[in-house]
């Protein structure tokens, strides 16, 4: 279910927090339309924090730290990528006003960043919104081959780590199903919503950074 939201000059950081807040968030049409719609989902995306599954080769990955894994240093960077052309994506729906109010939240501590380096690129990541313990994961890119990957699990880790009860997938897509991602009717949604509000996430409770290893403890069915 989708309405039209307000226009990019009335909706405000403030707005958007209180939308995540009772389930819904927004979308635009194009990067070129600066007007958003509101998104509530009969059935809701999301990723049980104890149900992440990681294969045998992801696993591997991540424990030999191919990737330099950073949290909330290149809100920039990690909007870009995200809004970047990617195979089977021409258009974004990422336009200036998800940039302003995004931008906004960053600054606010609400909105994080968890970002895969390589030989010192920023080369995979993924950006979302945090309300207590609830976190509302809305983009993430990949210009090398695992990076976004090494990205989520580094999330659902820190996550778990930092005592949060609710990973928002707003949709479930293929790619997010092979790590456990699932469709929970809304009405459900709402009590599981309600519930990680009211509770304390701390998004920084593994550090800035933590290396594979160190992670690999906080990952349910690991390399099964």
């Amino acid at each position: 279910m989708a309405n039209r939201a307000s226009s990019n000059t009335t909706l405000t950081a403030d707005i958007l927090l209180k939308a995540y807040a009772v389930g819904m968030f927004p979308m635009a049409e194009d990067a070129d339309d600066p007007n958003l719609f509101w998104v509530e989902p009969e059935w809701r995306g999301v990723i049980p924090l104890d149900g992440f599954h990681a294969g045998k080769r992801l696993c591997r990955t991540i424990r030999q730290d191919h990737f330099d894994v950073r949290v909330d240093t290149d809100f920039e960077g990690v909007i870009s990528g995200c809004a970047a052309p990617a195979p089977g994506r021409t258009r974004t729906w990422i336009n200036s006003t998800i940039r302003r109010l995004y931008g906004e939240l960053f600054q606010r501590g609400h909105c994080h960043t968890v970002e895969s380096w390589h030989e010192g690129r920023l080369v995979g990541g993924l950006y979302g919104v945090s309300i207590g313990g609830a976190f509302f994961g809305e983009s993430m890119f990949s210009f090398e081959t695992d990076a976004s990957k090494v990205a989520l699990a580094h999330l659902v880790g820190r996550l778990r780590a930092g005592g949060y009860r609710l990973l928002d997938t707003q949709f479930v897509t293929d790619h997010l199903a092979r790590f456990g991602g699932a469709e929970i009717p809304k009405v459900i949604y709402a009590k599981q919503l309600a519930a990680a509000i009211r509770s304390d996430g701390d998004f920084h409770a593994l550090g800035d950074s933590v290396s594979g290893v160190e992670l690999m403890k906080w990952l349910p069915q690991a390399g099964d």
